[in-house]
């Protein structure tokens, strides 16, 4: 496979036309960490950022920062710390599900839109995303929002690229808005509690004054017993406010414990990544999203014909599920009980003779596949980018 790897966005351009003129079908990479994420490449040509490292703005004062799609995550997550900031939206590393190594980039953040735990409080990268800048289908370079949030008039093209999984263009520089890092992290433990009973107290903490940052249940398959954790975060003196109230709220599903910072940093870790269903490595993974009151019916419809293990996030409302069969019949299965609950699943590993067979995504319903269709025709009019995947449902 042939892999270009453009040093400027004027580069990015000249390739991107050259490809169009020839309707050559291009791969859009950056370190390569989620190579093994969706559809395995079809196609002879590779557009890789790994080139494209640099932070091209940060001020930390204006709460924003903006960088070429290869910079390493790591290396933005360090620069916003040394300010005592951070990304609102806790992007999840790939890396321990898929097996790979390498650098998680900003690119990819921004391209698979990927939010932690944290996104109950914050928002999704989606929602922190100010602005972007890519090459179009014809090779054109084009800058869409700016530094500041601010009313859109028009189609809003920063949101259409965030979660686009690079089917509309080659990102060449993100911009994101940061938030402060709190002074203190604290987590809630209650145990041995079952799915149904462990959301309904999640379901009461989220639905609190008290501004949960973190909703998760680890049940008793995942090991250790059942898990219910809830975080809270900010200046100290909250904290210890809002966690009083929390055990007090929460005293009829049982004794509230504080977990140790350590411990708790480190089960949050674990949540964000999935690493807790990692191994073994021949379980298909999936990550299937609903309303969080119906997770633990999705879940259970599924045991019932399929091996699984799962847990919880977002309140009930994100399922990770590992199951032992990988094969159209299992897809079918998880897809039905999800798409009765009203949510949507996607396949994140898989052996690559399944990932080519089986949809990566939710097909969209008729009146989302005509939009996506005519946003692909507009920005990809040769339909170079990731041919052959579709973006998934905002």
């Amino acid at each position: 496979m042939t892999r270009h790897n453009p040093t400027s966005e004027a580069e990015a351009c000249a390739i991107v036309a050259e490809a169009a003129a020839q309707r050559t079908p291009l791969a859009i990479q950056g370190s390569g960490t989620k190579r093994a994420f969706g559809r395995p490449p079809q196609f002879e040509l590779t557009l890789s950022s790994s080139q494209m490292t640099k932070v091209t703005l940060y001020e930390p004062a204006e709460f924003v920062i903006s960088a070429e799609p290869g910079a390493p995550l790591s290396g933005i997550v360090r620069l916003l710390a040394e300010h005592r900031q951070e990304l609102a939206f806790e992007p999840l590393d790939y890396r321990p599900l898929l097996g790979s190594d390498g650098e998680p980039t900003i690119g990819a953040v921004a391209a698979m839109n990927l939010s932690g735990p944290r996104r109950i409080a914050g928002g999704s990268a989606r929602d922190s995303a100010l602005g972007v800048r890519f090459v179009n289908g014809r090779g054109e370079a084009i800058k869409s929002g700016g530094r500041v949030m601010k009313n859109v008039t028009g189609l809003d093209l920063v949101k259409l690229m965030v979660g686009a999984h690079g089917t509309l263009g080659f990102l060449t520089e993100v911009t994101f808005k940061v938030v402060p890092s709190p002074q203190r992290v604290a987590t809630l433990w209650l145990v041995g509690l079952s799915d149904q009973t462990a959301i309904a107290a999640l379901s009461a903490a989220l639905g609190s004054p008290y501004d949960i940052s973190g909703a998760a249940h680890l049940p008793a398959k995942i090991g250790d017993g059942a898990r219910t954790l809830i975080r809270v975060e900010g200046f100290p003196d909250s904290v210890e406010y809002r966690l009083g109230e929390l055990r007090s709220l929460l005293k009829a599903f049982g004794t509230a414990v504080v977990l140790a910072d350590d411990t708790g940093r480190d089960l949050w870790g674990a949540i964000r990544d999935a690493t807790v269903l990692a191994e073994p490595r021949d379980k298909a993974i999936w990550r299937i999203s609903t309303a969080p009151t119906k997770g633990a019916d999705v879940a259970a419809r599924i045991a019932r014909t399929i091996d699984a293990r799962w847990f919880f996030d977002w309140g009930g409302g994100l399922i990770w599920l590992a199951c032992s069969t990988a094969s159209a019949a299992s897809a079918a299965t998880i897809r039905a009980a999800t798409r009765e609950a009203g949510g949507h699943a996607t396949l994140v590993r898989a052996p690559e003779d399944v990932r080519a067979a089986v949809d990566v995504f939710d097909p969209p319903v008729e009146a989302i596949a005509r939009l996506q269709t005519g946003l692909k025709a507009s920005l990809d009019p040769a339909g170079i980018f990731n041919p052959g995947r579709m973006f998934p449902e905002l």
